[in-house]
């Protein structure tokens, strides 16, 4: 009979493994409290881009917790010996730097077609360039609203520049060179990997690589505003104690002698002549602490929003009148899939949302201040004002 373990042994074997998880590789590069500020960073910034990615494709779309380590070019290369779509995320504003999204070729087809109206399964054929814009679109937008959940851990404003998408070969180093400004051959990279699952259609890994100074750039900025946040404020000037014992005023003269009769007689006078200090004010009892003068309430008064005159000009409006503003007709407007405008040939019809005459609208700055009616004159088109939207319409 094999010798059992201990419930300390069995614990011991537990934690062991946990931090072989946790920890990651790497270690020596980065502290466990640094590896789990990345990670920190990346499920916030995946967990956003998962909801931006659910309404472009309309699929469920779920993104597990991130796994962070730290590893190298060549072990890169044995890992994912495929070819892959790498989007390259330069942030620009806020923080300084370059990472790249390394997504599944199938993927990204299955993603295009998603985009393009269809179900998700017409992914036959090679990567083309439509297929390279359209992940490149969509991890903009992903990765757009994901900077805008950074910009509020980070406390400002991170902004970045349009992606590029390209496909990458890990066991072919010429890659590298197009970046060689943001990663070294020789350099150790992050590895911030996550799990994708869109409805059923993508069961599979997405990843980010992030140059090693610039995941050291990233966490010590969180955690500088950790330290921020957990500063002790100054404690407010409190003015020094009075020496002198608290007084209370004193109730005046035969207040209680006043009977529930000649009060109700008083009031049944004069109902304007209640007051705060009365003692039959409080139920009966004179409030010796509190004589509070007289609060002056008049009733709210509320804009009336169905008013559709002007409320006259303010201020000095003539310090404006050259400001140009632009001014638009527009006939109408309409809903297109990206394949149905990828269709379009002369002698196409787009069919508006305006019916047959029907007043056109009148935009000022893309604000629609106005409606009308097409006119022709001399040999130029024109429009006639018929009506003016009141202000409260135009919100």
């Amino acid at each position: 009979m094999t010798e059992m373990l201990s419930q300390a042994e069995i614990d011991a074997l537990l934690n062991d493994n946990m931090d072989i998880d946790n920890e990651a590789e790497g270690k020596e590069d980065f502290t466990a409290d640094e590896i789990d500020a990345l990670g920190e960073i990346g499920n916030i910034s995946m967990g956003t881009s998962a909801t931006t990615l659910y309404t472009l494709l309309g699929q469920k779309v779920i993104i597990t917790t991130p796994k962070v380590s730290v590893t190298d070019w060549d072990t890169l290369a044995n890992e994912y010996p495929i070819p892959y779509v790498a989007v390259k995320v330069e942030y620009t504003e806020g923080l300084k730097g370059v990472n790249l999204l390394i997504i599944n070729i199938e993927d990204v087809k299955i993603i295009t077609d998603l985009m393009m109206g269809g179900d998700g399964t017409n992914i036959p054929g090679e990567l083309t360039d439509l297929h390279l814009s359209a992940i490149g679109e969509a991890m903009n937008q992903m990765i757009g609203s994901a900077a805008t959940s950074m910009s509020s851990i980070f406390k400002k404003k991170i902004d970045i520049s349009p992606p590029s998408a390209f496909v990458i070969d890990f066991n072919n180093k010429s890659f590298l060179e197009k970046l060689q400004n943001d990663f070294q051959k020789d350099q150790k990279v992050v590895k911030v990997a996550f799990k994708i699952v869109v409805g059923k259609l993508i069961d599979s890994e997405i990843m980010q690589l992030i140059p090693i100074d610039f995941a050291h750039s990233m966490v010590q900025s969180l955690l500088a505003v950790d330290a921020n946040e957990v500063t002790p404020q100054k404690a407010p000037q409190i003015p020094p104690i009075s020496s002198e014992p608290y007084k209370t005023e004193e109730p005046p003269k035969n207040s209680e002698q006043k009977t529930y009769e000649e009060h109700s007689q008083m009031h049944h006078q004069d109902p304007g002549s209640q007051r705060r200090d009365d003692p039959f004010m409080f139920g009966g009892k004179q409030d010796t602490k509190m004589h509070a003068q007289p609060v002056n309430v008049q009733p709210v008064q509320f804009q009336d929003f169905d008013d559709t005159g002007m409320t006259g000009e303010k201020g000095n409006i003539s310090l404006i009148m050259d400001v140009p503003l632009e001014v638009t007709v527009e006939l109408g407007r309409t809903h297109r899939m990206i394949k149905d405008i990828l269709e379009f040939v002369p002698g196409s019809i787009i069919e508006l949302d305006k019916l047959a005459g029907e007043p056109i609208d009148i935009l000022v700055n893309g604000k629609v201040i106005a409606k009308g009616e097409v006119v022709v004159i001399d040999e130029n088109f024109g429009v006639r004002i018929t009506e003016i939207v009141s202000p409260s319409k135009r919100l």
